[in-house]
């Protein structure tokens, strides 16, 4: 009994002398954020666009949103079963990329070639692609500016760190410490924004690629069910072009 009221005991203890520790850490981690200046704020407000995009991107990307099993169970079942009318209403309703793809296709049928269907299907595919990459690119967008925004504060923070020093300040170590610290601050922010901003826009950019693959080898099934004459082919599901490799 002894020994457990002296477990909890010192535990009580520990908990008590921790509080001050912690409070003066988020202190200390204030004071230094602080330290980085006025262009700090821009970082901030880059780390927060990052966390909204990266938020939206995460739901928006979900396949049950862009290309769902379901959906494209449906739809072949249909048009195997030669019910395109209702294949078609089903996309309408759907809303989704995989949707709007396949019945650019669909409508496409009646008169149409079966060239033009896949055009229909390659121009739609296009379409969505862009939509799905339209909240990836500014992630990669961040990753940029972060860094040059924390370099910029490295040069104003080493002026001021130099102008003290040729105001004959070398002995006033608080003044000469606090331009460095300015430096290194924005510098370490800056990157602590961009390595995730640039990782969120590669994963997000594989998740796009991995969509468009599924919904292309989907309208290459498809076309190939439907009761068109000429012979089928694959449908590419054209991404738009990047320039340098990036978007």
């Amino acid at each position: 009994m002894s020994a457990s009221w002296m477990i909890l005991q010192a535990g009580d203890a520990a908990a008590e002398a921790a509080e001050p520790l912690i409070a003066t850490d988020l202190g200390s981690m204030y004071e230094i954020l602080m330290n980085g200046g006025v262009l700090m704020i821009p970082i901030a407000l880059c780390s927060v666009l990052v966390i909204a995009y990266f938020v939206e991107r995460l739901i928006g990307l979900r396949r049950g949103r862009v290309a769902p099993a379901k959906l494209a169970r449906t739809l072949q079942d249909s048009v195997s079963a030669g019910r395109i009318r209702e294949a078609e209403e089903t996309c309408e309703k759907s809303k989704t990329p995989l949707a709007a793809i396949a019945l650019a296709g669909l409508r496409m049928r009646e008169g149409g070639t079966r060239a033009e269907m896949e055009k229909a299907m390659e121009d739609a595919g296009l379409r969505e692609v862009t939509r799905l990459r339209k909240n990836v690119r500014p992630l990669a967008t961040i990753a940029s500016i972060a860094p040059l925004l924390g370099l910029l504060g490295t040069v104003l923070g080493m002026i001021e760190a130099f102008n003290v020093v040729a105001g004959g300040g070398i002995g006033k170590q608080e003044l000469l410490a606090s331009g460095i610290a300015k430096a290194l601050v924005t510098t370490g922010a800056g990157l602590t924004v961009a390595i995730p901003a640039l990782a969120f826009y590669h994963y997000f950019s594989s998740r796009v690629q991995n969509l468009v693959l599924l919904m292309d080898d989907f309208c290459s099934r498809l076309l190939a069910t439907l009761p068109t004459a000429g012979a089928s082919a694959t449908v590419p599901v054209a991404e738009p072009a990047t320039a340098g490799g990036s978007s």
